[in-house]
Order: structure tokens, then sequence, then C-alpha cells
């Protein structure tokens, strides 16, 4: 690799590091506000379909990926809610987060956890790819009402 890509693909790197360093901060903080602004206008939102869960639905722009975060605190008892990140991997523009999350939901008690894996693309210093995988099918048990 030339000396010039190497250093670009470094400073994508430090620059993808940075704003998803930002995007955790913010969501740890509830920062609805930062989350718009480091999301993109338009934004390749995937999390799988779950029509029993009320904040997983599609989106596409800044504000509506910053509202899942204000959605799942509305359907989540927070004081339950974990989310811990083993891994953080970084290639130039794209972030890779692995962890486990645990939560429960507020209407029927019912508790939820599992591994999650993130990728992130940043792109001019916001995020343009948010792909969430997660235990789907613990969290619409959680949703089912008994």
């Amino acid at each position: 690799m030339p000396a010039h890509s190497a250093a670009t693909a470094q400073s994508d790197a430090e620059a993808t590091r940075a704003v998803v360093r930002e995007f955790l901060a913010a969501r740890s903080a509830g920062d609805t506000g930062r989350l718009v602004a480091l999301f993109a206008d338009e934004v390749d939102w995937l999390l799988a379909e779950n029509p029993g869960v009320p904040w997983i639905r599609p989106r596409s722009t800044a504000a509506e990926c910053a509202a899942q975060f204000t959605e799942l605190m509305e359907h989540t008892v927070p004081e339950d809610a974990r989310a811990g990140v083993d891994t953080f991997l970084v290639d130039g523009t794209d972030a890779v987060l692995m962890g486990h999350l645990s939560g429960t939901v507020r209407a029927t008690g019912r508790s939820f956890q599992g591994p999650f894996a993130l990728r992130l693309t940043v792109e001019d210093g916001r995020i343009t790819r948010h792909h969430l995988y997660e235990n789907s099918l613990s969290i619409a048990e959680a949703c089912a009402t008994p």
C-alpha cells in the first residue's frame, strides 16, 4: 500500500473511532440532539423487523435513527438497561462493535438479553450505516404478553 493510502486509511480509522466513541457517549447520556447531529441525513439502517417490539421499525433519517433511543427508553425500564461492548474494531470508515445487552420491557416486566453486533460506517464525520444484529427472539418474547 502506498504511503499516502496508508496515511489516509489511518486518518479515516481515527475519525471513525472518534465518531463512534462520541455516538456511544451520546447514547449513554441520552443526548438525542447530539445523536441527530451524528447521523447523516440519510442512513442505511438495518435492524431485523420484529412486529411485536414497539421500538424496532424501519428508519432512514437522522431524526428517526436518534429517536430509536428515546423509544427504547419509553418501552423499557432504564435502570435495568445494560449494554457492554467487548470488541471494538475499526477498518477505515467501518466500525464493528460486539457485546451483550439486556433489559426489561416496561409493559410486561419480562427481561431480555443476548449478544449483539453493531456495524457502523462513518463518512464525513457522520454515521451513514447502522446495522444492528441482536437476539430478536429474546426481545420479542419479553414484549409478548404472557
